[in-house]
């Protein structure tokens, strides 16, 4: 019996002792007062808060143009370099044409030997249809002169063509800009040997023309945020070359199928630049700010000081005029990196905690 009733009052003394250690860990905080620190406080402020989803991308002209020849051979004048503007149709480089000026020659002398032969095979045929009127030469021999000067016609015509051939293949070797823009990069140099490019030769790249007054920003949006875009949405660009520049522009594409990018899953989009400040050029990153919303003479509260509660949604905890916590579900609107708006269930100079009442309570502790 005295073992049974030691065993008994252990337990309660067991017991006692768990209980007053579980009051203490979940006293309220009004218990702990004298252990709120200042700098876990805030209060609620009344501000005009913008919110704005931030990415960051390259820019790359609207409209760039790769110029390739179509004829090979040595380069044998350069006409522009990188950085150059030019204008449709100036001329930007020359191809060595020595070979297809032989070309030419051969062309120009077989047309002028065949232009005979015509001629000749023309004489011979109206005289034989002459005679062949009086009866005086055969069918036989009048249809021969016929196919004869038809062959011969057709020799000069094929002599012709392959003339037309090589001069069209000579002004070939005067490469000329397809577009208005400027010279991005120049990829030979003169005296390098190019290729032509052909249906099954890609051929050599001679340099990059781009439109500099037309740019884009190529970006990715993780699959989260760009629900809250839309194509044609005002944007604005800074960049750090131009601080304190916020150049306009638009989402010009958003991409119908996600895409994964350094990891993450999202979509590309595609800003349209509207005003290009000087000092931006292709290959420059920039943050682009996507203007989600804006409340003026809002409630907010700091960002931290908003938790997640598994049965009540958004919380905060105020802290009364007596420091007692209790835990509020608040309606918050908008965010930027700073302040959340809080439309519902909080007032302007209430005090709220940084933290959660446990952490709190658990710091003071071990202080």
């Amino acid at each position: 019996m005295k073992i049974i009733r030691s065993l008994i009052i252990l337990l309660l003394v067991a017991g006692a002792g768990f209980g007053s250690w579980w009051l203490w860990v979940n006293k309220p905080l009004a218990e702990a007062d004298s252990f709120i620190p200042d700098h876990q406080l805030a209060e609620a402020s009344v501000r005009s808060i913008e919110s704005k989803l931030t990415v960051y991308g390259d820019v790359a002209p609207a409209v760039q143009v790769e110029v390739k020849s179509e004829v090979g051979g040595k380069v044998k004048k350069l006409h522009s370099l990188p950085g150059d503007q030019v204008r449709q149709g100036d001329l930007l480089m020359e191809i060595d044409d020595s070979e297809l000026q032989n070309e030419k020659a051969a062309a120009m002398a077989e047309v002028e030997g065949a232009r005979l032969e015509a001629e000749k095979a023309r004489g011979n045929f109206e005289r034989a249809a002459a005679l062949f009127e009086e009866n005086l030469i055969t069918t036989e021999v009048h249809e021969n002169l016929r196919a004869d000067l038809q062959i011969s016609e057709n020799d000069l015509d094929r002599a012709e063509r392959r003339l037309q051939i090589v001069e069209e293949r000579l002004n070939k070797t005067l490469i000329h800009s397809p577009a208005d823009g400027t010279v991005l990069t120049l990829y030979v140099q003169e005296g390098q040997v190019v290729t032509a490019a052909a249906s099954v030769n890609a051929g050599t790249s001679l340099m990059m023309v781009a439109d500099l007054d037309r740019l884009l920003v190529h970006s990715h949006v993780n699959q989260v945020d760009v629900a809250r875009i839309e194509r044609g949405k005002r944007v604005f660009l800074t960049s750090d070359a131009v601080p304190g520049d916020r150049m306009p522009a638009r989402i010009a594409f958003i991409a119908p199928v996600a895409s994964t990018k350094n990891n993450v899953k999202g979509f590309a989009i595609e800003v349209a630049v509207e005003r290009v400040h000087p000092m931006i050029r292709p290959g420059m990153t920039v943050s682009v700010d996507v203007p989600l919303g804006e409340a003026n003479d809002a409630v907010t509260v700091p960002v931290g000081a908003v938790f997640s509660d598994d049965d009540e949604g958004q919380v905060v905890w105020v802290v009364n005029d007596e420091r007692r916590a209790e835990k509020r579900r608040v309606d918050v609107g908008l965010s930027d990196l700073f302040f959340a708006e809080i439309k519902e269930g909080l007032q302007p100079g209430e005090s709220i905690l940084l933290v959660p009442p446990k952490q709190l309570d658990g710091v003071t502790k071990r202080s």
